[in-house]
């Protein structure tokens, strides 16, 4: 059965998780892969802009490197990168076939969507050099959790997915936390993410450092550069500097030149004069798109997933906004259009339903993947509907 059979039975959303069935499946098969340093990103907002950055700068560098990211906008092969390129379909069956005469059948029916993608992608990744593994909702329950870290990078924690990871900050903190093995970075966060990093320090010996401890003055000024060149909005700086603290971690010397022809797909992605889309889809993400467009009125053509607090991220986007146009998606975790309304009634905004692009107006695509596949699908302009 080929690869995207096989993942179509699976999946590709879960209300309740088997967080000890994958663990234990790495452990029957683990002697089968041959493991690089391996470089896990955790965090709630910009894992896969810091990730790529990072993955980028370590192939500009001469090394051999694999960055693993999810989900996908328009095809699978999106997750998947090796040394600059997307990995192409024949080489994606090769691996995938691979598995299928390794594991069991009892093991591949068994595993979740996400737990054989990763897998597939260990497999694809294991005569590189470096992996950057992107962890998928979680941290110590995630898939990408099981195998031995070199270094965790661990960008902005805010509230999302409360079901899987806890209702309050700290405790959402400590599930992505737990995921470390000994050395971490972090990116900016707040204080309550600062104290529980402290006690960890103390009681499990794992050494933290914060991005800033890696530059100097100049370097910061210099990232802000290359993010003015790349012309991405200022937030971009951060998740650069993360990114790159971690080259700096393996005793990589920086050159900026380097970064100005990364590619970025679906963050602050501008495809036309008027478009531009990102799949930031929570109040972390909202907030720094608002700071960086502040001076603009724009129209947000949104969705939500139905976990979503989408009440929060259109009061942090009401101050910017001419009004809502309701982009249709029909799939089962996308909220009823109708309780969707009620919300953007009750804050007093103007809306209607999406039903295309006017030439004189800005628009701004944001919420989930499945809004950013439906609008380039079937909306955007065709180069970059690939």
């Amino acid at each position: 059965m080929r690869l995207q059979e096989f993942l179509a039975k699976k999946p590709l959303y879960y209300k309740e998780i088997d967080y000890e069935r994958f663990p234990k499946i790495w452990e029957r098969y683990k002697s089968h892969f041959r493991l690089p340093k391996i470089i896990h990103i955790i965090g709630t907002n910009g894992k896969g802009s810091t990730g790529r950055f990072l993955a980028h700068y370590l192939f500009k560098s001469g090394v051999h490197v694999g960055h693993y990211t999810s989900p996908h906008i328009l095809k699978f092969n999106e997750r998947i990168w090796i040394d600059g390129q997307n990995v192409d379909d024949a080489l994606l069956e090769t691996h995938h076939e691979k598995l299928q005469r390794l594991l069991s059948y009892e093991d591949s029916e068994a595993m979740s969507y996400f737990e054989y993608t990763t897998l597939l992608a260990l497999s694809l990744f294991q005569n590189l050099d470096f992996i950057v593994m992107e962890a998928g909702l979680g941290g110590e329950y995630d898939a990408t959790a099981v195998f031995p870290k070199d270094l965790t990078i661990v960008t902005p924690i805010g509230i999302d997915h409360e079901s899987f990871l806890g209702d309050t900050l700290e405790k959402i903190a400590k599930t992505k936390l737990n995921a470390i093995h000994k050395f971490a970075i972090l990116g900016k966060q707040e204080k309550a993410v600062y104290k529980i990093a402290r006690e960890y320090s103390r009681k499990r010996g794992i050494e933290f450092f914060r991005y800033s401890y890696f530059y100097t003055k100049d370097e910061m000024a210099r990232a802000r550069r290359v993010i003015r060149t790349l012309g991405l909005p200022s937030f971009f700086v951060e998740n650069l500097l993360l990114g790159l603290a971690g080259a700096k971690f393996f005793g990589f010397e920086i050159k900026w030149s380097q970064m100005e022809d990364v590619e970025l797909f679906g963050r602050m992605q501008k495809i036309s004069d008027n478009i531009t889309i990102d799949v930031g889809h929570n109040p972390l993400a909202a907030e720094a798109i608002v700071q960086s467009l502040r001076k603009k009125r724009i129209v947000l053509v949104y969705n939500s997933y139905n976990d979503k607090d989408y009440l929060k991220i259109l009061e942090i986007f009401k101050p910017i906004l001419k009004r809502v146009e309701i982009l249709p998606i029909y799939n089962q975790r996308i909220e009823e259009q109708s309780r969707l309304e009620e919300i953007i009634t009750k804050l007093d905004i103007p809306y209607r339903e999406f039903e295309g692009i006017e030439k004189d107006e800005t628009y701004l695509v944001f919420g989930s993947f499945a809004v950013a596949e439906e609008f380039l699908k079937h909306y955007a302009p065709e180069e970059h509907n690939r």
